[in-house]
């Protein structure tokens, strides 16, 4: 490979890092932005879908879990949903409490 197709490959890698954490700080944006409107409970059920989707993001690009078996990926799916279900469960009991 020559160099200039390394560089070129290195430049197309850090792009996608860019994106992936500018695309983390829109989110992390939109999460502050949500607490300051105090949408009263929905604010926490938004907060917890917005820190999914940034957790997601990060495990796939940053910890390039894309790369790897569906069958791992699929595992780690149903682990999040599992955990995010459980949270919203909890917090839906002090909704109404």
């Amino acid at each position: 490979m020559s160099t200039e197709q390394e560089t070129q490959l290195t430049a197309t890698r850090y792009r996608k890092y860019v994106y992936v954490w500018l695309s983390l700080i829109v989110l992390t944006s939109l999460t502050v932005s949500v607490a300051r409107l105090h949408l009263t409970s929905y604010a926490i059920l938004i907060a917890i879908l917005i820190a999914t989707t940034k957790a997601g993001i990060v495990v796939t690009f940053f910890m390039h879990l894309k790369n790897e078996p569906l069958i791992l990926r699929l595992m780690l799916f149903v682990a999040l949903l599992a955990f995010t279900l459980i949270a919203l469960l909890t917090f839906s009991d002090v909704w109404y409490r």
